[in-house]
């Protein structure tokens, strides 16, 4: 096996890590990490260096993870919400206030903050997991959201709205409110 081909061998857990929190299906990760390798593979000559090899090889598969959300997005229908519901009472507001965090930059240095934070994206609907992953992480405009997930600007800023209230909420109970 040549060293190219060890160095992006070595970083199949990583991408199947990231792939697999923005897809939430073991298969569909794996489909996509498979691609992204046989892609890098075939492309090593187009690698000249010029910047790490998991920024190039997350690149390619950032392109794999959205081919694979628009052919799920085909298929699936949108996921009742109704849990997120019971955060609030009849006129929208919390029906018990969210505690402020305490110093969260710091917290977000720590290594176990993401693996709660993976463990909290995951118990997310799909569609709102697959709406904030694309806006957050992937940086998509909204624009681009609805196209890539059939759905309208609305519905775009409804879902990324109870995601970053599930995500809070998920973190205070998971991470900030430890003692």
């Amino acid at each position: 096996m040549s060293g190219f081909r060890e160095r992006v061998e070595g970083e199949r857990a990583y991408l199947l890590r990231y792939a697999t929190l923005q897809l939430r299906d073991a298969a569909a990760a794996e489909d996509a990490v498979q691609e992204t390798l046989l892609a890098a593979l075939a492309g090593e000559a187009s690698f000249a260096g010029r910047s790490n090899l998991r920024t190039w090889l997350t690149g390619i598969l950032k392109h794999k993870i959205v081919d694979a959300i628009r052919r799920s997005s085909r298929e699936a229908p949108l996921p009742e919400e109704s849990e997120l519901d019971a955060l609030f009472d009849e006129t929208g507001h919390w029906r018990e206030a969210p505690q402020a965090w305490p110093d969260p930059d710091a917290s977000l240095t720590q290594k176990q903050f993401f693996a709660v934070l993976e463990e909290c994206l995951a118990k997310l609907p799909a569609k709102t997991a697959q709406t904030f992953m694309l806006r957050e992480h992937l940086g998509f405009e909204t624009d681009d959201i609805c196209k890539e997930l059939a759905i309208t600007p609305t519905h775009v800023w409804v879902l990324l709205h109870r995601a970053r209230l599930a995500l809070r909420l998920c973190l205070q109970m998971n991470w900030f409110g430890k003692t």
